[in-house]
């Protein structure tokens, strides 16, 4: 097919979305959208067979189209797809390979199509578990697309058009060591009465007092803390990076509260923290219920809910049978199984770690030369975020900036995307195969634009 009947029928195909797609389904590049035809590895193909390098898609944990993968799934498919009523051995062997990476006591499974249903089922069980109503959520967190899960997430309910928030929800703010509620500026402010320089400030303790401050709250209202529930690594709140001890002093709170400690690993889990496995295994905790989506299924729908036998026998006992149709079947494990068997053969969690850092370190340089366009570079393994300001002294947050780096970055067959509450910062969460020369051409691009003033 020709370039010209390809444009012809990528006309007629944004034509027909318009007409048939619910209105609020949006796509990349809403401007000039992307017909992608193909992918393989860290590269999507568009209709003319062109090649984007693929910075965003951290559905495809083991790179697009794996050959493996695939195979699996069709494999499966030809044999059995149904329920999971029946006995069958791959939904044990899911679970049985899941819980020798997970620490202590959380070893009950629930496998379910998608992470907005684990953060529905993790609500359900802390609510059984606590007979408790409150909780607790960080400021510009996304937990998910149900009516539940958007509850749970002030980056949906307090946006223009949200809902807003519920009665029972409690919003902390978000540990953002950057320009959050406790950053180097309040802490240069406040130096001389606090005797503190920047490197021996506990943000870890500051942030999670302002979530102990909350649990009291609750408990002065004769109310009860339910859950609270944070990602490991925060996502769509900005790409932050949890400061050391934030985590282990909630969590010791929020039990001493009665509360449960929800873990979600929906984006940041599977290895792409680089240092482990799980991304809470960096604030050196153990949740009470873990939720994984994304990662598991290369972007096959599958996603799971782990958690410990007393929560799990205290919705039991509620004599409420849990089923889900398509959550556990033998396709829906097949596919995770290989996934992780991917992961280990091709030793991706240290690849994450080792590119991650790589890219980083090209990415602070980048910085040092452009300090008044990018305000900060954080992450960990192959989660970045990349914050850009209108410049050093006030950091304004740059979102129009951010959109014309995508879409220059597009133009050079490049495709990273921003996020964040002010919409200002390039995300990086690539498939956990990317590699050196992938970074390479990702900044190689990046520094051409920023040195041609965009």
């Amino acid at each position: 097919m020709q370039n010209g009947e390809n444009q012809m029928l990528k006309e007629k195909l944004i034509e027909m979305r318009k007409k048939y797609i619910g209105d609020s389904c949006a796509l990349f590049y809403p401007h000039d959208p992307l017909y992608i035809v193909k992918g393989k590895g860290t590269y999507l193909f568009d209709e003319n067979y062109n090649s984007y390098l693929d910075c965003i898609n951290n559905v495809a944990t083991v790179g697009h189209c794996h050959p493996d993968v695939v195979k699996a799934s069709n494999e499966q498919k030809l044999l059995l797809e149904t329920n999971s009523r029946y006995l069958h051995p791959k939904i044990v062997e899911l679970a049985y390979k899941l819980s020798s990476l997970l620490p202590s006591p959380l070893h009950k499974f629930y496998f379910l199509n998608s992470g907005s249903e684990t953060t529905d089922l993790a609500l359900l069980l802390s609510f059984y578990h606590t007979k408790a109503t409150e909780v607790i959520v960080i400021d510009h967190a996304y937990h998910g697309h149900l009516m539940s899960s958007m509850a749970l997430s002030p980056y949906k309910f307090n946006r223009p058009g949200g809902a807003g928030k519920k009665d029972w929800i409690h919003i902390a703010p978000c540990p953002d060591t950057y320009r959050g509620l406790y950053n180097k500026d309040t802490i240069v402010k406040d130096r001389n009465e606090n005797h503190a320089s920047e490197t021996e400030f506990d943000y870890g303790a500051a942030y999670a007092s302002e979530v102990i401050r909350i649990i009291d709250d609750i408990h002065r209202s004769g109310k009860k803390l339910a859950a609270f529930i944070c990602e490991s690594m925060i996502s769509c709140g900005g790409q932050i990076i949890l400061p050391p001890r934030y985590l282990k002093l909630i969590y010791e709170a929020v039990r001493k509260a009665g509360g449960v400690c929800i873990a979600d690993e929906i984006q940041a889990g599977y290895g792409r923290c680089g240092e482990h496995f799980w991304a809470f295994e960096l604030q050196d905790v153990v949740p009470d219920i873990v939720t994984i989506g994304k990662p598991m299924g290369n972007g096959h729908p599958v996603a799971a809910l782990i958690t410990t036998e007393a929560i799990s026998k205290h919705y039991a006992q509620s004599h409420i049978e849990y089923f889900n149709t398509y959550g556990g079947n033998p396709v829906s494990c097949a596919v995770a199984l290989s996934v992780l068997e991917v992961m280990e053969k091709e030793n991706l969690m240290a690849n994450s770690k080792k590119v991650g850092n790589y890219l980083m370190n090209k990415l602070f340089l980048l910085q040092k030369r452009f300090p008044n366009i990018i305000g900060d570079v954080r992450g960990s393994g192959l989660f970045i975020g990349v914050e850009l300001i209108e410049d050093i002294v006030t950091k304004i947050p740059s979102p129009s900036l951010a959109e014309k780096i995508i879409y220059k970055m597009k133009e050079r067959k490049v495709i990273i995307s921003r996020e964040g509450p002010d919409g200002n910062i390039l995300k990086i969460k690539p498939p956990l195969c990317f590699s050196c020369q992938d970074a390479d051409m990702l900044c190689r691009n990046l520094t051409e634009i920023l040195e041609n003033n965009i």
